[in-house]
């Protein structure tokens, strides 16, 4: 007999976990739910992120649906100036234990095992974990289905197995130690490198010179550029849906301009609504990173930019680049932004999402994974089979570069037209905060805004551009697929 019995065992109490049963719960009263997860904390990859991180995304439509983030408000100063302010990484964390304390525990039924490890399930569909510190096994009897919540494989720095070698008296530091530089000032190092190309390694050289260090004192390896969201495209809330729409109608016409994904960048940085750090280098890289014009204004003050290849090795007064090297001066701290938050490894176990006693939860909005997740959650409650389930919500790419994006916005753009024309579908997405335009577009309509007549051009652009959007994400689908067989991997 089970030590205990559950309806849903989700694995990872993380972001889209919680998502899922936050939704699940509200959509149906009598299920029980069951978490297991290694973290101390709710929260997954937010308890190991370094300390100055914070949302990328406005909070507006992060988290769960049932509860809201405490106090937004516009930005005064800074780089942001002017926009919503982003949630710190405390924060986030903050919000995810009340989600947890205050949410779903209270409510009676939900089971919560921290610091414990799914260890897999029998034929019968009982599942064991065990405990993180003690070791101790229990078992938990599965009625209706496992959840895995771990597909993103999510990996921040402080976590992370290293890629390169490091000769002993090389100072390297993962970027969550940044800010404990100041307790020892005899050690504070005169220079400084940044290993990645990635967010991270932007959010390290924006905190340094935030911090008053010169940029000249700053090095900075890039394998490869990213083209980036300009943040003031993706804002919540009436006031800036004229933007938010503007932002969608512009992709669509990128689209109906372009022979490729890496042309439809191009036509959206000449509306400055994609932006790239250096001018000059055309980006390899898009992983949807949201970044403010004045945040890339601070790090195009970083001019020393190593562009080699991936670091193997580093060595005194050197980094090495396979048989090639390059010189740097001494006394110098090695930040190591070289994570990746979704490795490419996690397309192994891409696929539809509903897997008969198992759901595998995935974006079916790339990139929202919150909302994505709580979707899923009322799907599963409302609609009757795995079939029709996959064909309402199919599942977006986690594509990587600008040739294959295309690929992941048909996905997105088509699900969202089954949505539309799906009634009880579009009167959740409605009321559903993790939707960044349902709840404003709704209120809007009840108070007769005049700002959605921007929504006509809208549905305009999508019936002009649909053949050009299908046109290009087939193309881009057979180049990420291709990617997906050999192998192909890309790097920070």
């Amino acid at each position: 007999m089970a030590d205990h019995t559950t309806d849903y065992l989700i694995i990872g109490a993380g972001a889209v976990g919680l998502a899922f049963a936050d939704t699940l719960l509200d959509e149906d009263p009598d299920c029980h739910i069951t978490f297991v997860d290694k973290h101390a904390k709710p929260g997954g990859h937010w308890n190991d992120a370094y300390s100055f991180v914070a949302l990328h995304q406005p909070s507006a439509f992060y988290g769960v649906n049932s509860m809201a983030f405490p106090g937004e408000q516009i930005d005064t100063h800074g780089p942001n100036q002017g926009l919503y302010a982003l949630a710190s990484g405390t924060e986030v964390s903050a919000y995810f234990e009340k989600v947890m304390n205050l949410r779903l525990l209270p409510s009676g039924r939900v089971a919560y095992h921290r610091l414990s490890e799914f260890k897999g399930r029998d034929d019968t569909g009982t599942a064991r974990i065990a405990g993180v510190l003690s070791g101790t096994e229990q078992t938990i009897a599965v009625r209706r289905k496992l959840v895995d919540a771990t597909f993103y494989q999510t990996s921040v720095p402080s976590t992370h197995k290293r890629g390169f070698a490091v000769d002993e008296g090389v100072r390297v530091a993962a970027s969550g130690e940044l800010p404990e530089l100041w307790k020892a000032p005899a050690s504070i190092p005169e220079h400084f490198v940044i290993l990645g190309g990635g967010k991270t390694a932007m959010d390290a050289g924006v905190w340094l010179i935030e911090g008053g260090v010169d940029p000249d004192r700053i090095h900075w390896v890039r394998p490869r550029d990213s083209w980036l969201n300009n943040r003031k495209f993706i804002q919540p809330g009436e006031d800036f849906i004229e933007a938010t729409i503007a932002n969608q109608i512009a992709h669509l016409e990128a689209f109906r301009q372009s022979q490729s994904g890496e042309e439809v960048f191009e036509h959206l940085e000449r509306g400055g609504h994609m932006l790239r750090i250096d001018p000059d280098v055309t980006p390899e890289m898009y992983h949807y990173a949201v970044i403010s014009e004045g945040e890339i204004a601070l790090l195009r003050q970083i001019r020393q930019v190593i562009r080699m290849g991936r670091v193997t090795s580093i060595t005194p007064g050197a980094l090495h680049f396979g048989e090639q090297s390059h010189a740097v001066p001494q006394n110098t701290l090695f930040i190591d932004c070289t994570a990746r938050a979704v490795p490419f490894t996690a397309a192994a176990n891409s696929g539809p999402q509903f897997r008969g006693d198992t759901i595998v939860l995935q974006p079916v909005h790339v990139p929202l994974v919150t909302f994505s997740a709580a979707l899923t959650a009322f799907l599963e409650v409302h609609y009757p089979d795995d079939a029709t389930r996959n064909q309402i919500a199919r599942t977006g790419a986690l594509t990587d570069t600008p040739a294959t994006f295309p690929y992941a916005f048909m996905m997105n753009l088509m699900n969202r037209g089954t949505w539309s024309q799906t009634p009880e579908i579009a009167a959740w997405l409605a009321k559903s905060r993790l939707d960044p335009t349902g709840p404003t577009v709704a209120r809007m309509i009840a108070a007769g805004d005049p700002r959605l007549s921007a929504l006509g051009g809208f549905r305009k652009a999508v019936m002009e551009a649909m053949p050009d959007v299908i046109r290009l994400g087939m193309a881009a689908k057979a180049l990420h697929e291709a990617g997906l067989q050999t192998g192909a991997r890309p790097t920070n």
